[in-house]
Order: C-alpha cells, then structure tokens, then sequence
C-alpha cells in the first residue's frame, strides 16, 4: 500500500502467527492435564490414607478412580489421532474415525470436568467431625 507521498506504507506491529499460537495453546493444555491428573492422584492418596474414616470414603474412590481412568483414555486417544492424523489423515476413509475419536475425546473431556466438579462438592477436606474424633 502507499502512503500520500508516494512512498510504502509499514505495517505496524506484527500479526498473529497460528502455528506459534497453537504450539503454546498445546503446551498450556497440557500442562493443566498433568496439573489434574496429579490433583486427583493427590486426591485418591489422601482418601486412601484416611480411609474409612472419610465420610464419602467409597463415592469418593469410585469417582475419582473414575477420573483418573477417563484422563488415561484421553491421552491415549489424542495418541492414536495425533498418529493417525500424521500417518493416514490424507486418505478419506480415515476421516470418518478420526472425527469419532475427536468426538469420544471431547464427550470425555466434559464427564471429567463434571466429575471433578461433584468430586470438590464432597470436599477431600476433613470435616470438624473427622478432626474431633482424632
């Protein structure tokens, strides 16, 4: 583009760049998996180490077993499309199961956050009745 003057005009400041954007959006997503799988690893030990004692000793376990199990899958499924996307996204057939997993992983993604949601709602905390009785 030129100015009135005739000469070029620069453009000011730089713009976005998608793969860099992406690159970063993938680390942070991926470090805030490691920060749940280990909350909920943290989590399970506390539960574990209390016992019976805990008031929702046994929902407790399951859901966050549960959790736990879901978080594996993800990261075994973004695997398999991460591989299948380098390996044979370019053919059509493979389209089909690409967008499944896609769909598995998100559906996923979602029972965890609700998972994690009803799991804070039970608290990991000690309740005042736990801590006079020890």
């Amino acid at each position: 583009m030129q100015n009135q003057s005739g000469g070029k005009e620069e453009k000011v400041g730089k713009g976005l760049d998608a793969n860099r954007y992406a690159t970063k959006k993938t680390v942070a997503q991926g470090m805030l998996d490691i920060a749940l799988l280990t909350a909920n690893a943290s989590q399970l030990k506390y539960v574990l180490t209390v016992g019976s004692n805990h008031e929702f000793y046994t929902i407790m376990i399951v859901l966050i077993s549960l959790s736990l199990v879901l978080q594996l899958m993800i990261g075994v499924l973004s695997l398999s499309l991460s591989m299948l996307r380098d390996c044979r996204l370019h053919l059509s057939d493979y389209h089909n199961s690409a967008n499944i997993i896609s769909h598995v992983n998100l559906i996923a993604t979602f029972i965890i956050a609700a998972v994690n949601i009803i799991i804070n709602g039970f608290g990991i905390l000690p309740t005042t009745t736990q801590i006079l009785a020890a």
